[in-house]
């Protein structure tokens, strides 16, 4: 039987609520590392880059994951910065994703 693709987006999204509550530490990484970036002159990066950099330069590890870290959510981590930050609604090039529709009052 195939998911619906309502039913996937609804998953991804409730797996990414519960991997942030598991694992804030993760997103105040993203952050700092983000907030680097634009301090470095950086017009514009890429999520994915910040999870690397996050992945290979701290000993952090996410609980409840088989990965240090995975590149599940990079979109979620990209969408929670430009919404806690609007003035930088635009320093991560996005495409449609399932974290459009992400809402900081769900955490």
């Amino acid at each position: 039987m195939q998911q619906n693709l309502f039913d996937v987006k609804s998953s991804l999204y409730k797996r990414f609520i519960q991997y942030h509550k598991e694992n804030p530490m993760i997103y105040h990484m993203f952050k700092k590392y983000t907030i680097e970036a634009i301090q470095s002159g950086y017009k514009h990066f890429g999520s994915q880059m910040i999870i690397e950099k996050i992945r290979w330069e701290t000993g952090v590890v996410a609980k409840n994951d088989k990965f240090k870290i995975g590149n599940d959510y990079a979109s979620f981590y990209s969408r929670m910065f430009m919404l806690e930050y609007p003035h930088y609604k635009d320093y991560f090039r996005i495409r449609c994703s399932y974290a459009d529709e992400l809402n900081l009052s769900d955490f």
